[in-house]
């Protein structure tokens, strides 16, 4: 997703990436926790999980190269709206969330493309979220099918 912004704006980012590594069944957040960083994964997948009540915690979406994982750290309360797990050893760029806002507060231009950046992966999160749960729990699944 580093791809969807302007060279010079990715080239800030970078600079204050850090590389790390998660091996597959580690818990990288919880639902609920506080949303201080964020990662772009390099190699790997991450599936992404949502507390259901009385059931065991659906996949919601994977995660793989070059994907944005965690966008809670954007918008206040700065609380994860989702889970979410390492299914293989991952590696990844890691950021600092408070470094990244303050970056986004310095330069608007910066801070614009950002916002726009995780706005789009926000959306696509909620529609695959809306459409895996009523797949999984709604009686005729999502009707992704035919429209009637």
């Amino acid at each position: 997703m580093l791809a969807a912004l302007p060279a010079g704006h990715r080239a800030r980012l970078m600079e204050i990436a850090r590389e790390v590594a998660f091996p597959a069944g580690r818990r990288i957040f919880e639902e609920g926790g506080r949303a201080d960083r964020f990662w772009i994964v390099r190699t790997g997948s991450i599936g992404l999980d949502m507390h259901v009540p009385g059931r065991r915690s659906p996949l919601i979406e994977t995660l793989g190269h070059g994907d944005l994982v965690g966008w809670s750290w954007l918008f206040p309360p700065y609380a994860w709206q989702l889970g979410a797990e390492a299914q293989s050893p991952v590696r990844a760029y890691e950021f600092d969330a408070v470094a990244v806002r303050m970056m986004c507060e310095d330069d608007p231009a910066l801070g614009a493309t950002v916002g726009q950046w995780v706005g789009r992966v926000l959306a696509h999160r909620l529609q695959a979220s809306r459409t895996r749960l009523l797949d999984l729990y709604a009686p005729h699944g999502s009707g992704t099918g035919a429209r009637g």
